[in-house]
């Protein structure tokens, strides 16, 4: 094994160090082995139920009418989500186009939106018009408003005052982190907080951003009281096999104004042709609280080893994990680069490409990100990228399998040393 590990230029040093790190993180491995099989339950039971058939990975073209596989993959995603109803399109191009679709479905000229969470991730400023955008909600009349975290908590004395002042239309609660320094939220605050908002107003719509979150631990938003809530197929519930393509899950008539703003008003979820795709997108669901399952073995892995090697690190190896995404703070943008191309030369495409830092759509500062994977911007399959800006922080997530992402974080650590050696020289 270490001839076969050496040939691909990892070193005994490295290898002897990821092993024995292996050994310290098994209970958290086994840990998330069970939450796995309870997930991978989750799933079969939703395919039983809806008698998931060779039928269903037929397709259609066009406008998209009597899709049968399209129809059935959304009283499946309704059915795992314990939701009244679901779109699963790949009419969805990104995460952020899905929760741009709902936001605009949900929310009319003179409404207001409410962010609990802080600042939303760096793609949604021109969307709601922290940016200046005249596509943006502000451009028609819809408000905004945000309430920071207090101590990666929320701040619910705030949130009372601002429900009890004003009339607020939606609530946005993103669980994963973003761009920032701050925490991933859990499904238990999650479910807190919405018990203190129904205290206040029983209607206000409250949706949840999902992305990188599905299946890593036993509840889902909905679960808990959220009324409705969006994920992107090519984070976790695609497996690494859906091609492109996002979900809206909750309550039907919120799901219906989605549709008709993703379609058209009076037509919604009866358009959208599959092209062939509802084998994908049923394939990736069966497998991904495997691939989940993976991709926390390989953050959690990677949080112990760049811990040890004197870097500071959000979560630890040993705290709950909420997401999929693993943060390692490095305080200088050499070493984030570096690393950063290290996991590049452990991905199974383009490991020979070398990734620099770049003038993202979307994005204010540059960014670098690695990314060599089978699906374009899949951050199921093993990736890291990171802001050019203080304090320098790697958001690294993934891995379809634990072995490619033990062999991606060995290629990222020689890499680390490769800098070191050349500084010494």
């Amino acid at each position: 094994m270490l001839e076969l590990y050496k040939q691909e230029g990892i070193s005994e040093k490295t290898y002897h160090l990821v092993q024995k790190a292996e050994e310290k993180v098994k209970k958290v491995f086994d840990e998330i082995d069970q939450i796995t099989d309870y997930n991978s339950l989750k799933v079969i039971h939703a395919f039983h139920k809806h008698q998931i058939s060779e039928v269903h990975f037929t397709s259609t073209t066009g406008y998209g009418y009597g899709d049968v596989g399209r129809d059935t993959i959304e009283k499946v995603y309704a059915t795992l989500f314990k939701a009244e109803d679901a779109l699963v399109r790949t009419q969805f191009i990104s995460g952020t186009h899905a929760l741009t679709v709902t936001l605009f479905g949900l929310l009319r000229p003179r409404d207001v939106l409410l962010s609990i969470t802080g600042k939303p991730y760096d793609t949604l400023e021109e969307v709601i018009g922290i940016k200046k955008n005249e596509s943006s909600l502000l451009s028609f009349g819809i408000g905004y408003e945000q309430i920071d975290l207090i101590e990666d908590d929320f701040d619910y004395k705030k949130i009372k005052e601002t429900l009890e002042k004003r009339k607020i239309k939606v609530i946005e609660i993103q669980r994963s982190k973003g761009y920032s320094t701050r925490k991933s939220i859990s499904i238990q605050k999650v479910e807190k907080v919405i018990k203190e908002i129904r205290k206040v107003d029983r209607d206000v719509i409250i949706m949840v951003d999902n992305c990188y979150c599905e299946f890593v631990c036993e509840k889902e938003p909905i679960e808990v009281g959220a009324d409705i809530v969006v994920g992107s197929l090519i984070k976790n519930l695609g497996g690494g096999i859906a091609p492109n393509g996002a979900y809206v899950v909750g309550k039907r008539n919120l799901v219906h104004l989605v549709a008709e703003r993703l379609t058209v008003p009076g037509e919604g979820k009866e358009v959208g042709p599959s092209l062939g795709l509802n084998k994908s997108l049923l394939h990736g669901l069966f497998l991904a609280p495997s691939v989940v399952g993976s991709a926390l073995k390989t953050a959690i892995l990677t949080s112990f080893v760049l811990q040890q090697l004197g870097y500071e690190v959000e979560p630890t190896a040993f705290e709950k994990r909420i997401d999929i995404v693993q943060n390692v703070i490095f305080g200088n943008q050499t070493d984030l680069i570096h690393f950063c191309q290290g996991i590049q030369k452990g991905s199974p495409v383009d490991a020979h490409v070398t990734p620099v830092p770049w003038d993202m759509p979307g994005y204010e500062n540059q960014v670098i990100m690695a990314a060599g994977a089978f699906t374009s911007g899949s951050s199921i399959e093993l990736s890291c990228d990171g802001p050019i800006r203080p304090p320098y922080i790697a958001y690294m997530q993934g891995s379809l399998t634990y072995p490619a992402g033990k062999i991606g974080l060995m290629k990222a650590i020689e890499q680390m040393y490769k800098r070191e050696q050349d500084d010494s020289m």
